[in-house]
């Protein structure tokens, strides 16, 4: 591999600039903004306002989509998911499955699940 091309990618993942345009990418489908750039300018200023602990990060998902997603998993409606389809949903959204600490023989509840999820977006948003 030429060193330009090493660097490049280095420069990539050192600034996880990959992550991040997955993420914009994400939500410019999720919310179809009539006016792409600026939305895209008011997503980064509200990523620079939850570094400064100043405002909130933006999500991707609310809690009504966080909400509908489990209740495909609970096809049952038994009110829980396993821990394989909890790390599965995770990784779906792109989030962290890295430090989870779940037992294999634990029921993910719609709180638990809505919990981590909010707390792996907010921590997938932080490291920009």
């Amino acid at each position: 591999m030429a060193a330009g091309e090493e660097q490049s990618r280095e420069y990539l993942r050192r600034h996880r600039l990959p992550e991040l345009l997955q993420h914009l990418g994400a939500l410019l489908l999720f919310h179809r903004p009539e006016r792409p750039r600026e939305f895209l300018i008011q997503v980064l200023e509200r990523v620079k306002a939850g570094r400064r602990a100043e405002g909130e990060y933006p999500d991707l998902m609310d809690e009504a989509n966080v909400e509908a997603m489990f209740s495909l998993l609970d096809v049952l409606g038994q009110g829980h998911i396993t821990p394989v389809q909890y790390r599965e949903a995770l990784k779906t959204l792109g989030l962290s499955t890295e430090d989870l600490e779940v037992g294999d023989d634990e029921n993910i509840t719609l709180e638990v699940f809505k919990e981590g999820v909010k707390k792996r977006m907010l921590e997938s948003w932080a490291v920009y």
